[in-house]
Parts: C-alpha cells; structure tokens; sequence
C-alpha cells in the first residue's frame, strides 16, 4: 500500500507505510568484481524522517532459531526513542506497532520482511512498539537509536494480544520470560502520550 513516487513527501528510496511516519528506506548498493558497498544511514540524506534525532547508541542482535518472536518492546515518555531496524543476515519479519494515543493509525501494526537481499531498513518512530519473528536460523539486526535504553522507561505488548492480531508466519516459539509476562491490553488502554 504505498504511494507511488511522485506522492512521496520524501526522496527517493524512502517509502511509506499504513502507520504514520513508520517508514522503508532501501539502498541502492554498488557492485563490482571486489564486491559490493552499501549506505546503511545517512544523516543528511534521511533527515526529512530523521528529523534532527541523534544516534546514540547503535544494538546488535543474534537470534538462532527460527520461530523465536522477540518483542514487542517500547519506550515510554520518559525515554522515547526512534530506531532504524536492518538485517544483515537471515531474514526476519520485522513489525511496528503505533501506541501513540493522538495518531491518526492508533493500534494499527505493519509488517515487513527484512533481510540484506531486500537492502532495507525500518524506521519507527516514537511511540511505537518493535518486535520481530526469525524466518531463517542465525539471523542478525542492526539497530541505530535516537534515545539509550532506561529500563524504567521500558514497556511492552503480548505477542499474541488479540487487540494486535498480528500474524506471525510461524508457530511463535523461543520468547523470554519478559516477553512472556506482559499483559494483554485492557480496553482502556487510551496509548502513550509522547
């Protein structure tokens, strides 16, 4: 569902999705018979989606078995964060949720397959909820944060919260206890007030 070029409000490579300001960047790498070069961020370049955020601190994940669901993690107003998402190997289907309580998307979810064939990279604003499933064993993401992590600030949501109704492509095996004990939202649940 995303717009063709020419209704884009950003450059090319940079594509929308259905959840306001959750965005695809996909590079364009250079190839030759040494191998291959690709830009994973660019300050300058991005800025219509990044906004002026910093970088400051940059994750990195290994995850060996296929099936395992990690998420879905947030942080809340006392450290909200924006975060680039990018696999560099394996393959993974990569999901934000908007938790935002003013936004237009609300509760809405999207859901991309992420792996280095597809040259992409998630960008999730603030106010939104991460996680991913391992489509191919020993996968591995890289993360830029435009916060550092406070575990006081941290949240989450039941993988299988039926108000998410998010479809996992595999029998969801492999979470944490963390993950496991978040509670499934109530019908109060009015969002995050950024």
């Amino acid at each position: 569902m995303n717009a063709s070029p020419d209704q884009l409000p950003y450059p090319p490579g940079i594509s929308t999705t259905p959840i306001d300001g959750v965005v695809i960047f996909t590079g364009e790498p250079r190839m030759d018979s040494r191998g291959r070069f690709a830009r994973f961020f660019d300050r300058d370049g991005l800025a219509q989606v990044h906004q002026g955020r910093p970088i400051v601190q940059i994750n990195h994940s290994l995850t060996h078995k296929v099936g395992t669901v990690r998420g879905m993690h947030f942080q809340d107003a006392r450290s909200p964060e924006a975060k680039w998402v990018r696999c560099l190997r394996g393959r993974v289907l990569d999901v934000a949720v908007d938790l935002r309580q003013d936004s237009s998307t609300f509760m809405h979810h999207f859901a991309i397959e992420l792996s280095p064939e597809t040259e992409s990279a998630l960008f999730i604003p603030e106010g939104c909820a991460h996680g991913f499933q391992v489509l191919s064993a020993d996968s591995e993401l890289l993360y830029l944060h435009s916060a550092p992590y406070r575990p006081d600030a941290e949240g989450g949501l039941r993988y299988d919260d039926p108000r998410l109704a998010i479809n996992w492509p595999l029998p969801p095996t492999e979470l944490s206890d963390r993950d496991m004990n978040f509670v499934f939202l109530d019908a109060d649940f009015e969002g995050l007030k950024l």
